[in-house]
């Protein structure tokens, strides 16, 4: 497993995402309320728009357009009219640094 440099994690404040590409695939890396770091396919698996500019509550990640959630953890969404889930990318903190990884932890082909 591959890890691909993001940047500082002091530059992404806690209950804010940034989008970011991963092997080709745009990834939003999210800053979750837990202070836990977390990396999506920065896209609805329901309307195919960017996760990134929804709204963290909590461990989750809600998409602005029809209101779609999903598990920051595991991808799997909780909240309708979203039912199938995204993609989710292990992150490793290193020295201040966000890496994220270019292979999904979850199963789900991006």
């Amino acid at each position: 497993m591959t890890f691909e440099y993001v940047g500082p994690a002091d530059d992404l404040a806690k209950g804010t995402a940034l989008t970011t590409e991963i092997n080709g695939i745009d990834v939003a890396v999210v800053h979750a309320d837990d202070d836990n770091f977390y990396a999506v396919r920065d896209e609805c698996s329901h309307a195919a728009v960017p996760l990134s500019e929804g709204e963290i509550d909590g461990c989750t990640l809600e998409c602005w357009l029809h209101g779609s959630r999903f598990d920051l953890r595991t991808g799997e969404p909780t909240g309708l009219p979203a039912t199938e889930p995204v993609a989710i990318f292990p992150v490793e903190i290193r020295d201040g640094d966000i890496y994220v990884s270019n292979t999904p932890s979850n199963g789900v082909n991006p």
